[in-house]
């Protein structure tokens, strides 16, 4: 008994919904070209379905486990999408409703820095990777900014940036050094007046010290002097004798080397004849 009433209740659920589906409208189809629709309000109701329909795709395509080739559908699909969407937002302009494409989001890079790809046509937005897409074989490269360059900087650059603030003659212009260096400045100048008169008081002290000591010694020297000094009762001979010395030095070595022993020992006998010594003496 309860079965067929079960199957008396399904068959009832689908008659109902038989009769609600014939009591809808047909439903419409969005128009292939934009320029075909002549409602401002229509026109904005397929865009609003475009956007969802992108909404659902790029929601879908966050997914890293769909595998290469669906997330590059994927992502063509959406690219498609966004295509159409802008062919609707210029109808838009045209029917006289409000301009979409200036307030449009842009698309970023894994980091979540905005990203233009520009279009080769040159018309609207280039190919746009979401999502898992981006991270795709071939496409990460696109992403990765290329090391910046930099540019060494010529001789001239240099002195270019270089002007009096560059050698500090500037730096008292605004006060605050002076306000800064005032009491560092009477400091360090007390304190080397301070280390002056310490340095001036123990010189003072070391000549005072060396005066002393070289009295103490003048004294002592004057004593050995004294002590040291002594009478000579030997007559010392003068300059001229010991010219007349040398003189006969010198004759007796010349004799010996040019003359015999017979010659000089004859000299000498003649001399103390004579007493020519003594007369020299």
């Amino acid at each position: 008994m309860a079965r067929n009433e079960e199957k008396a209740q399904s068959m009832l659920n689908r008659f109902i919904a038989l009769k609600a589906e014939e009591k809808k409208k047909p439903k419409e189809r969005r128009p292939f070209l934009a320029s075909e629709c002549r409602d401002l309000a229509e026109a904005d109701k397929w865009r609003q379905q475009i956007m969802r329909e992108i909404g659902r795709k790029v929601a879908e395509i966050q997914n890293e486990g769909l595998g290469e080739h669906r997330l590059r559908d994927l992502n063509d699909e959406i690219n498609k999408l966004i295509r159409e969407k802008s062919h609707w937002e210029r109808r838009i302009v045209e029917l006289g409703g409000p301009n979409y494409t200036k307030h449009g989001a842009k698309m970023t890079d894994l980091e979540g820095n905005t990203v233009d790809v520009p279009n080769p046509s040159g018309r609207g937005p280039g190919y746009r990777y979401f999502g898992a897409a981006k991270k795709l074989p071939g496409v990460r490269e696109l992403f990765e900014k290329p090391p910046e360059l930099r540019k060494r900087r010529t001789r001239y650059d240099i002195y270019k940036r270089i002007d009096a603030s560059y050698y500090g003659y500037r730096d008292e212009e605004d006060g605050v050094l002076e306000r800064v260096e005032g009491p560092a400045e009477a400091k360090m100048r007390a304190e080397a007046e301070e280390e002056w008169r310490r340095v001036e008081e123990i010189r003072r002290e070391a000549r005072r010290g060396a005066k002393e000591v070289v009295s103490v010694g003048s004294v002592a020297r004057e004593r050995k002097d004294k002590e040291r000094e002594f009478v000579v009762h030997v007559p010392l001979p003068d300059e001229k004798e010991i010219e007349r010395m040398v003189l006969e030095k010198k004759k007796m070595e010349l004799l010996s080397k040019y003359a015999s022993e017979g010659l000089l020992q004859e000299q000498t006998e003649a001399k103390d004849m004579l007493n020519i010594q003594r007369q020299n003496r």
